[in-house]
């Protein structure tokens, strides 16, 4: 299980439950959890937490999810719908796609590779 910091659990439990497919089975003011897959991802209530920054400057390293994907910009336009914004600034000569989630988030878009089932 992964946990994630976040302003406001319940609304990126509904987000990502939303984005990936799967089932919000927890969600309160404090905590929220999605569960897919035989993975389960929570997120935890931090009072002040502020989004990464991106790029960023200063190197300060934080957790991001990298989902992997059959095609690039039809697995962006799903998240986008229900309240994912696209980055500015795109590493990698589009070999993936940087999105924000609801929080500010940073995470990441990467085409499956044929090795992946």
């Amino acid at each position: 299980m992964v946990n994630i910091d976040s302003a406001n659990p319940a609304r990126l439990a509904r987000f990502y439950a939303a984005a990936l497919g799967w089932e919000s089975t927890y969600s309160d003011d404090s905590y929220g959890m999605v569960e897919g897959n035989g993975i389960k991802i929570g997120f935890g209530r931090v009072e002040g937490f502020p989004p990464a920054q991106w790029p960023d400057e200063a190197g300060v390293k934080r957790f991001q999810l990298d989902l992997q994907v059959g095609d690039l910009d039809e697995a962006a336009e799903r998240p986008r719908a229900i309240g994912a914004s696209r980055a500015g600034f795109q590493p990698g000569a589009g070999r993936w796609r940087v999105l924000f989630d609801p929080d500010g988030q940073p995470f990441c878009l990467s085409p499956r590779s044929a090795a992946v089932p």
